[in-house]
């Protein structure tokens, strides 16, 4: 794996380069994309980006931990957790790419 992350930056860029609007508007597409996933998540809806996957926002009860240093169990409060779910077009995708990996480096 390269290790590499893609942040914001690189979203921007490359709607920049995608649709040749300037910086400045690709950075308010990302960040109104970004915007609205995260809303709709705080509302507690399921986002679905079709050929990508869902995310969506799970309740963790309240239940008892343990402190790993001490032994002592400890309380860990109730919470809301996202979870994304990769759709199969995707997964599909990302193998193929793994697959094309392998082939290259074994030449």
């Amino acid at each position: 794996m390269s290790g590499k992350t893609t942040t914001r930056a690189d979203l921007t860029d490359a709607v920049y380069r995608s649709l040749g609007v300037s910086r400045n508007e690709s950075a308010l597409f990302v960040e109104r994309i970004l915007e609205e996933v995260a809303s709709a998540l705080e509302r507690g809806e399921t986002v679905k980006i079709s050929s990508f996957g869902t995310f969506s926002v799970r309740s963790k009860k309240l239940r008892m931990g343990r402190n790993p240093k001490t032994g002592e169990e400890v309380p860990i409060t109730p919470r809301r957790v996202i979870t994304f779910r990769a759709s199969h077009v995707l997964k599909e995708q990302i193998n193929e790419a793994l697959a094309r990996g392998a082939a290259d480096a074994a030449e």
